[in-house]
């Protein structure tokens, strides 16, 4: 197990290979459907949010308030990233991700930005909101809450040994294409 701590440099991140099991601690921030294309069309960060060396997790959490009225994540899953997949590249680029977490895997142009600019794409495993939330440590922020809502707001976490698997690395590997590579030469053989 890999225990990936901040900061996310390009060095860290080039160093994980398709197959590494990693605990993340540190800062997340959250992105979904529309964040994505927010940014891809030109839409400004907020200040406070700098995702350069950051790590963006397709997730769009259940949140309630606690009883000094700040932020208690109860679920925290992902959400299935090939949505994201048209915007992907564009916000790895021009914002310096080093990681996106989500489920299902990503296509070719995610898989290039991941290759060309230091970056790799984390598995996180569906149907375990709950116990990703337990990860959360804290609510540091929500940002764009009033213009998109809660579950496509940017979060912002602090988390304690979030559990990934790196399933597109900065190599240019993907997981998600070997495995459907040998089930369709599987699926051939039988026919």
């Amino acid at each position: 197990m890999i225990h990936l701590t901040p900061p996310f440099t390009e060095e860290k991140i080039r160093a994980l290979k398709v197959g590494d099991e990693v605990e993340i601690s540190g800062v997340l921030y959250t992105g979904r459907d529309a964040v994505h294309k927010y940014l891809y069309e030109g839409g400004a960060l907020p200040q406070e949010v700098n995702l350069r060396d950051g790590i963006l997790y397709h997730c769009g959490p259940v949140v309630m308030r606690d009883e000094q009225g700040g932020w208690k994540v109860t679920a925290a899953g992902p959400t299935t990233s090939i949505r994201e997949e048209p915007y992907q590249w564009r916000i790895i680029r021009d914002f310096g991700l080093r990681g996106v977490i989500g489920k299902g895997g990503m296509e070719g142009k995610t898989l290039k930005a991941c290759q060309e600019h230091g970056c790799v794409y984390f598995h996180a495993v569906g149907g375990a909101a709950q116990v990703l939330a337990e990860c959360v440590r804290k609510v540091r922020n929500v940002h764009l809450l009033e213009k998109f809502g809660a579950p496509e707001a940017i979060w912002e976490f602090e988390t304690e040994r979030f559990p990934v698997v790196v399933t597109m690395d900065s190599h240019g590997v993907s997981m998600h294409d070997t495995i459907y590579q040998s089930s369709q030469k599987a699926l051939a053989s039988r026919l």
